[in-house]
């Protein structure tokens, strides 16, 4: 049975998420489309199940990260893969590619994994505050290690929408750059050590399913190329989960990284219909 959603109108739905959360949404200098983009997130991921909030505080604010459980009556003993992607956005930017991509395919496995569940529970999470120095996360992170709950894996959805295939146009850091290619074509996933067979399992997959791959694990979980820690994956290889980023590499592309400029206008939306379908190919096949 094919489970995928046909290419067609899953970039129809990514675009209609894209127009609701593309927009100013610091949680404290653009509130109102922070709430806006907030709500429109729990509403789209109410349609399959009843969403909780994990709140935190910052700054004498309570904060919110919105969670959907999927999948619960599945074999007890397996532990559940958790999904996240932060919706909030620095100030004066939009955030369509930081973070509205990542949020968008986020709402997308919701619909899928749904209807069409995996093996393994699915948690997917809105993370907040990402921006202010992953806050979100790392007090979701914190509290799950201190509840000894077990994970078979987190995907961190970090930018996933800029594509670029002109020579040049992908940066690294010097320690790493000899080794990879330079056009700006390719999802990038960042595991920590322990997701190492994770790592090759999602990019033989989603090399399958048509997505220009390039793998990067550090064993280090961020101490020595700190850059490979820049997202909702951090505090989890902190806690020692095992953690994959899925992402487009962010600035060492795009050119609207944090800027104005980052609009639906600049984002290559194949680019983005084909990771998202390919992120569920992957799933799928996750043993």
């Amino acid at each position: 049975m094919n489970n995928q959603p046909a290419t067609t109108e899953l970039k129809q739905q990514l675009q209609a998420h894209l127009s609701q959360i593309v927009r100013e949404r610091d949680p404290y200098l653009a509130s109102g489309g922070h709430f806006l983009v907030r709500e429109y997130i729990r509403e789209s991921l109410s349609q399959w199940g009843q969403v909780a909030n994990h709140e935190f505080e910052f700054n004498g604010k309570v904060h919110q990260n919105l969670i959907l459980n999927l999948n619960l009556d599945c074999q007890s003993d397996l532990p559940p893969i958790i999904i996240g992607a932060h919706y909030d956005a620095v100030p004066g930017t939009p955030g369509a590619d930081d973070n509205a991509t990542g949020v968008a395919v986020l709402l997308e496995l919701a619909a899928v994994l749904a209807i069409s569940p995996l093996k393994y529970p699915v948690r997917l999470v809105a993370f907040d505050l990402e921006e202010y120095g992953l806050l979100g996360s790392t007090a979701y992170a914190q509290q799950l290690k201190q509840a000894k709950q077990k994970l078979r894996l987190m995907l961190s959805l970090e930018m996933l929408g800029y594509r670029d295939q002109a020579e040049g146009s992908q940066t690294y850091p010097d320690i790493i750059k000899r080794f990879y290619s330079d056009r700006a074509d390719f999802i990038a996933l960042v595991g920590n050590l322990v997701a190492i067979p994770d790592l090759i399992h999602f990019s033989r997959q989603m090399k399958r399913n048509g997505t220009p791959i390039e793998v990067l694990p550090d064993p280090s979980a961020g101490k020595l190329l700190p850059i490979t820690g820049f997202s909702d994956h951090l505090p989890f290889w902190q806690q020692k989960y095992r953690a994959i980023m899925v992402t487009d590499t962010a600035m060492l592309r795009n050119p609207h990284y944090h800027q104005a400029s980052d609009t639906i206008e600049t984002l290559d939306l194949d680019f983005l219909t084909n990771t998202c379908q390919s992120l569920i190919a992957a799933l799928r096949t996750l043993s």
